[in-house]
């Protein structure tokens, strides 16, 4: 008897817990050190999360139980609270909905907007889960440009030009992952001004706006953008280390008055999934009371920054790599020099780098990125670490062919 998956999963992909990090695994098992530069898992590399103990103990009762679909209310408060920080305006209590991770989140959100053959905008390189659940939602996707030539940025004509009468909605990924950039104000502008022109809702993933380094300055597009429907998203994963926790939230705000059948729709999938862990939903109030519990790690002698320098100088400086240098977040999207090291199949890259030099990275396609031409690096491992990294990286750049 065969089973086979389903049509459904056609053309849907996470590359980033793929086949190469399956044999990372399998690898490891077998006794081999495998250095994983995949993912972004910072209590993975010694980082320290805050110590929540005292709360889970003294709130068991109440965690215990399943909490209303969209989440605690104090939770919820202190969501509202936090995203009106930032710019957001007028959020009500009834549009904050918590879940396991925002990675659930983006399920919900997209599984209660699209049609089949309703396209939705994603950049390139994106983070590969939203491209995913978008067609497990029957979505068509449309990737626009992020420009490598300029910072990462969104390339405003590009996201013009492929925009269609089966357009719904635009995804911003800002801070961006896999490129770490951060966007200005005149590029959500541009944004919000064509959301506008074409009655576009706006999905802004922003997982990543309490890791910011080098002054960027993180702008909210929902706080730029009181006239139009936009669903924001992040969580504690990152900022607070505590990605095993799977806390996040997402906030639907601007003008909301046409969209009472997509907020029920979102209200019965969070229904359907009964409430997002409560332990971890117990834990929102506190961290953010102390939103920037990461700071130290971003500035100048700090964790992050020196690993973040320590990668950047590093792979500049490997013959047939060129890179752009991220203001926030963990990782860096490095361009290789394709035709110099003869390289056209990415995934067989990093595939090929596993095996001999035992370092886990994931290629650019990984990302829907076009091109074999990039691979992204997590930059969460000590100096000394990243230093053998480049090394290891150098060695194997420095003979490796692929025809």
């Amino acid at each position: 008897m065969e089973i086979r998956k389903s049509n459904k999963m056609q053309n849907v992909s996470y590359d980033i817990r793929g086949p190469v990090a399956a044999l990372a695994t399998k690898m490891e098992r077998e006794g081999t050190p495998i250095i994983r530069l995949n993912t972004g898992n910072p209590a993975a590399f010694g980082f320290k999360p805050p110590k929540y103990g005292d709360i889970l103990t003294n709130q068991l009762q109440l965690t215990a139980a399943y909490s209303d679909a969209k989440g605690l209310m104090a939770a919820r408060e202190a969501i509202a609270a936090y995203e009106s920080s930032k710019g957001i305006p007028n959020i009500n209590i009834e549009n904050v909905f918590t879940g396991n991770g925002v990675s659930e989140l983006i399920t919900m959100s997209l599984q209660a907007l699209l049609n089949d053959g309703d396209e939705i905008l994603i950049p390139t390189p994106d983070y590969p889960l939203w491209t995913a659940a978008a067609r497990l939602a029957g979505g068509t996707v449309v990737h626009y440009l992020c420009d490598e030539a300029a910072c990462w940025f969104p390339d405003i004509d590009d996201i013009r030009r492929k925009i269609t009468p089966h357009t719904k909605a635009i995804l911003v990924i800002n801070p961006n992952n896999p490129t770490g950039a951060v966007y200005p104000r005149e590029i959500l502008e541009s944004i919000c001004d064509l959301a506008r022109q074409h009655s576009l809702l706006i999905f802004s993933d922003e997982i990543y706006d309490r890791l910011l380094m080098d002054d960027a300055e993180h702008i909210a597009i929902a706080a730029l953008a009181p006239d139009l429907p936009v669903v924001t998203m992040n969580g504690l994963s990152k900022s607070h280390q505590l990605c095993g926790f799977r806390s996040g939230w997402m906030v639907l705000s601007g003008n909301l008055s046409g969209i009472d059948d997509y907020l029920d729709g979102l209200t019965v999938l969070a229904s359907m999934r009964l409430c997002s862990n409560v332990n971890a939903q117990a834990i929102i109030p506190a961290a953010l009371a102390d939103p920037h519990f990461s700071r130290d790690t971003l500035l100048p002698g700090g964790r992050l920054y020196e690993q973040r320098e320590q990668a950047y100088v590093g792979l500049k400086n490997i013959p047939g790599i060129s890179v752009v240098k991220a203001k926030a977040g963990l990782y860096m999207f490095p361009k290789l020099d394709i035709e110099m090291l003869r390289i056209n199949d990415d995934n067989q890259f990093v595939l090929d780098l596993l095996r001999e030099k035992h370092v886990l990275l994931t290629h650019g396609r990984g990302y829907n990125w076009d091109a074999p031409d990039h691979f992204r690096i997590v930059y969460l491992p000590k100096k000394d670490v990243l230093a053998d990294v480049i090394v290891r990286l150098q060695d194997f750049l420095s003979i490796y062919r692929q025809y």
